[in-house]
């Protein structure tokens, strides 16, 4: 199924990681705060998943030895790292309409669950700057170091997650990273796996 859909047009794919964000558009142009800190809420989990999904792509490639799925993913992961980075945006704007001004934006800045938030989008910037094919020609070999800077960036979301509300996001944070976290595991283990085995065939 995965290897048919491989040919469809992308904008398909674009839809779908649209839809919930068409929940998220009334707020703005209504009074009820309490409504924008929903938005604040969706948004930066629907960033924080679609960021899991792009990175979760390699090592369920190695996992599943290259399955329909897996491969499926790997191609479209970059749909999903602009997904993540535009729900981010969202999840910005809205908080800082929330806030209302720059001074109380300032006063929580140097907060640790703020900080690591604001560096976190700081990292997405770049990266979805050059996630266009024109960028990675133009990047040539530097386009792959800059585009890992994204595992930071995943950090920074956990962190910023987890520490939210005197760190009582930690549940639902660690339920969203763990498998990525698992699989990211995994991964290390098989690249040491296959340089291991590699240096004792050699050695043999």
């Amino acid at each position: 199924m995965f290897a048919r859909l491989s040919f469809l047009n992308p904008y398909w794919l674009w839809a779908v990681l649209a839809l919930p964000a068409l929940t998220m558009i009334a707020p703005f142009f209504g009074e009820e705060t309490r409504e924008l800190r929903d938005v604040i809420h969706g948004s930066g989990e629907f960033a924080a998943r679609f960021m899991i999904i792009s990175l979760m792509a390699t090592p369920l490639m190695l996992l599943t030895k290259g399955s329909g799925f897996a491969r499926w993913l790997k191609n479209n992961r970059r749909y999903f790292g602009v997904a993540a980075f535009a729900y981010a945006a969202v999840h910005t704007l809205a908080y800082v309409v929330v806030e209302q001004t720059l001074a109380r934006i300032l006063a929580e800045a140097s907060d640790f669950d703020m900080l690591t938030g604001w560096l976190a989008f700081a990292v997405f910037i770049p990266l979805a700057a050059t996630s266009m094919d024109f960028a990675v020609r133009k990047m040539g070999i530097w386009w792959k170091p800059l585009q890992r800077w994204t595992y930071a960036a995943a950090a920074l979301t956990l962190l910023h997650w987890a520490s939210l509300h005197d760190w009582g996001g930690w549940p639902p944070a660690m339920v969203h990273f763990a498998p990525l976290a698992a699989l990211t595991v995994y991964r290390i283990w098989w690249n040491y796996f296959r340089k291991r085995q590699g240096h004792i065939a050699l050695s043999a």
